[in-house]
């Protein structure tokens, strides 16, 4: 099969039409694209038409359902606005975008909820930042707005709870083979911190009040503010362990001052859960990859989310975002009902915003952009840095599975090769897991030690 960023745009659009919209889609004749330099630029007036439909949309408070034709009629509307924007043609993408505001709800189905935030990444996506209106749209919710959406999507999806799960495993693993008693964690990205309290749980079951365990945190923030309010829910929490000694030590990520101190004696474990995506260029990747294999890791746990697109090619990888999400948003339809304000917080707050984000990303640099790219291509990565990738226990595969059943609501648990709901991988040879949604990979996870 033909690699999406290697197909030409324009054929690629129409091959996805012809396959979402079966026998009742005719090609229209191709269309002669516009220089990307001869941006066309969009009527005040009519973006200001538009943002009221919008508005009208946001306000609606009821739930709607499409049928099979009228979601078959979003995705055609939203294919061929993304094939507008790609061309310049701002009048096209306005009428496209205008339909599908008038035909969505954010509290509709998981198609026309995609479909709403995919809207809007492409009308920013159009305006551009110089645009008065482009602020509006690409407004993201506040702090506290944003913590509380993750907090939801943490509790009611397996999605997070995998990824830190079996990181933490794999740590846990590691640390025990060596028969120490200090572990020290690095976290390229620590967020809320979600992840080590299970961590430090698992720990203390192997500890006494007489022989404790030393657990040393340092952790990679994009701001101070935050890891001090992370630190003090991790501290908080270790309080109720008198078997564990927990140190934290909090560094801004790209700040001069950000020197990490190991210790004779200690595990290193490098946690690199949904990190290495968010640096953009290659050679950022490959600078932390370089420093992580000189720190002489005992683990390496690296966890990404899967794509087939690693290129900077608009249409390409709109549509890989768009099946991404999809999934995402359709799996959410398994955890939480149509009408709950939770799950609207978690799409508006956590999930709009990385759909944005992806969508309008940094145009004038050819190197930077996310990049949702095949396990292969960051096992190859891992492999050319000198890493060996390590087998996933059966203790790791069994609680992946465990926590599906637990998760899971209403659509029935599927291993591999089966059709259902959320489902469970075991792939190269054992050496990686990966969370899956139906037919399609979400996440992948694996583990790796320094071939020395």
């Amino acid at each position: 099969m033909l690699e999406m960023d290697t197909m030409d745009q324009e054929d690629f659009l129409t091959l996805k039409l012809s396959l979402t919209l079966g026998h009742g889609y005719e090609g229209k004749r191709k269309r002669t694209r516009t220089s990307s330099s001869a941006h066309e630029i969009p009527e005040e007036g009519k973006i200001f038409a538009l943002l009221q439909t919008r508005e009208t949309m946001l306000k609606m408070d009821h739930n709607k359902r499409s049928n099979g034709g009228e979601g078959l009629h979003l995705i055609h509307s939203l294919l061929a606005a993304a094939a507008s924007v790609n061309e310049n043609q701002a009048a096209s993408a306005l009428e496209n975008l205008a339909q599908l505001y008038r035909s969505v709800s954010l509290r509709g189905d998981s198609i026309q909820r995609v479909a709403a935030y995919f809207a809007d990444a492409l009308l920013a996506h159009l305006l551009t930042q110089k645009s008065p209106f482009y602020d509006a749209i690409m407004k993201g919710p506040s702090p506290e707005e944003e913590f509380l959406a993750f907090t939801s999507l943490y509790k009611v999806s397996p999605f997070y709870q995998f990824a830190h799960f079996t990181a933490n495993q794999a740590i846990i693993e590691a640390f025990e083979r060596e028969g120490g008693r200090a572990l020290h964690v690095l976290d390229f990205d620590v967020s809320y911190g979600f992840q080590w309290p299970s961590l430090m749980q698992s720990l203390s079951e192997n500890a006494t009040p007489t022989n404790k365990i030393s657990l040393k945190l340092t952790a990679f923030g994009g701001n101070m503010e935050q890891i001090q309010e992370t630190e003090s829910r991790l501290v908080s929490f270790a309080k109720g362990f008198s078997n564990l000694v927990f140190e934290f030590h909090g560094l801004v990520r790209g700040s001069k001052n950000a020197k990490v101190r190991t210790r004779k004696n200690e595990t290193i474990a490098i946690n690199l859960v949904f990190h290495l995506t968010s640096l953009k260029t290659l050679s950022k990747i490959s600078e932390t990859l370089t420093y992580v294999y000189s720190l002489n890791p005992s683990i390496v746990v690296l966890v990404e989310h899967e794509g087939k697109c690693s290129s900077n090619k608009f249409l390409p990888r709109f549509m890989e975002s768009l099946h991404q999400f999809a999934a995402i948003f359709d799996s959410l339809d398994d955890c939480l009902p149509l009408e709950s304000g939770e799950r609207l917080s978690i799409e508006r707050d956590h999930l709009g915003r990385e759909i944005r984000s992806v969508i309008n990303y940094d145009r004038d640099d050819d190197e930077s952009f996310p990049r949702f790219e095949k396990m292969e291509k960051w096992n190859g990565r891992m492999e050319r840095r000198g890493f060996v990738g390590v087998e996933q226990s059966c203790r790791a595969v069994m609680q992946a599975k465990l926590l599906l059943k637990i998760r899971s609501h209403c659509c029935p648990i599927k291993y591999d090769g089966e059709n259902g709901g959320f489902r469970v991988f075991e792939r190269e040879n054992g050496k990686a897991i990966s969370l899956g949604w139906q037919d399609r990979i979400l996440i992948t996870a694996s583990s790796w030690c320094s071939g020395v």
